[in-house]
């Protein structure tokens, strides 16, 4: 109960505080989507590259770790893009929308809010390894795999040009691939310009989050409640345990257990929805897992949290 109101709770208060702003019409829905723009798009990047420009990569890039979350990360996609063709009826594009949803968990906004409040700041660096390749990985499936579809009644020429473009327009890659250049290069950053770094990037977790929550009421959940369940058991349930398992039999530290297991047990994030708009298909079902799949990780979290040492 301790780790529930010490650790869990301050964040989804905070989520529950833009939630009710939202609700009651003290933040509207333009304010909700610049503070959403000014997180996603410049706070949250600068976060990903100050942390990426200081790792230590060859320590941080451990194979089972990134093995045992993305194995069971593709499993999960698999899962939901075939239960949702044949347990639900859903057509191959739809399919592949909500196998997305069941693969993007929210591993910045809640993953590193609640790593951070369970085990400090020191323990983040399992969580950027994989977040460095979250995005590019979860985009580079989703869209490959939803053009091809895609490509049955059109052009295969399109694939790797739109997968492409869609993954190096988006503004969390390009703060990866700075800092990457960063690290790699061995940059230097000025002093001044570093701290200014630090200043956006401490505004980054609490502006998403209580961001998060105006988002999470404008897409209350409306119908499909078997599908969007069958998606918070995936998410939810699935990635972690198989997480766990792979983790287990390749035997990695208890540090990037935390880290995956952490990882894997988050909601599906925003980008789940994004990816449904991006294509216009089962928008409904993305939109209300991310909110009834967040409520549900208060204590599916809880628990991993109690599994873990």
């Amino acid at each position: 109960m301790q780790t529930l109101i010490s650790v869990i709770m301050p964040v989804f208060i905070l989520i529950g505080f833009g939630y009710l702003a939202a609700w009651r019409g003290y933040f509207s829905e333009s304010n909700v989507d610049g503070l959403m723009r000014f997180a996603t798009n410049f706070a949250v990047p600068v976060l990903l590259f100050r942390a990426i420009s200081t790792l230590d990569l060859a320590a941080e890039y451990n194979a089972n770790l990134l093995g045992s979350f993305y194995g069971a990360a593709f499993i999960c996609f698999t899962t939901g893009m075939l239960g949702a063709k044949f347990l639900f009826g859903r057509d191959w594009e739809d399919a592949t929308a909500i196998g997305f949803v069941c693969l993007f968990s929210n591993s910045l906004l809640l993953g590193l809010a609640i790593m951070e409040r369970a085990y400090g700041a020191d323990s983040l660096t399992g969580n950027y390894a994989i977040i460095s390749i979250h995005a590019p990985f979860c985009y580079g499936l989703g869209i490959a795999t939803m053009e091809i579809m895609r490509a049955r009644r059109t052009s295969k020429a399109r694939i790797v040009p739109t997968v492409l473009k869609a993954m190096f327009s988006n503004a969390l890659i390009l703060g990866i691939a700075l800092g990457f250049i960063v690290n790699i290069g061995n940059v230097p950053v000025p002093a001044p310009a570093m701290h200014a770094v630090n200043l956006l990037a401490s505004s980054a977790l609490p502006a998403a989050l209580f961001g998060m929550g105006g988002v999470l009421y404008r897409y209350r959940p409306e119908g499909d409640m078997r599908t969007i369940l069958f998606c918070c058991a995936v998410s939810l349930g699935l990635h972690p345990a198989l997480t766990f398992l792979f983790g287990s039999l390749s035997s990695i530290s208890v540090e990037n257990m935390r880290s995956a297991i952490v990882t894997a047990s988050m909601a599906p994030g925003i980008n789940a929805y994004l990816f449904a708009n991006m294509y216009g298909r089962a928008m409904r079902v993305a939109a209300s897992t991310v909110l009834i799949g967040t409520a549900f990780s208060v204590f599916t979290v809880w628990l991993w949290l109690g599994v873990l040492p």
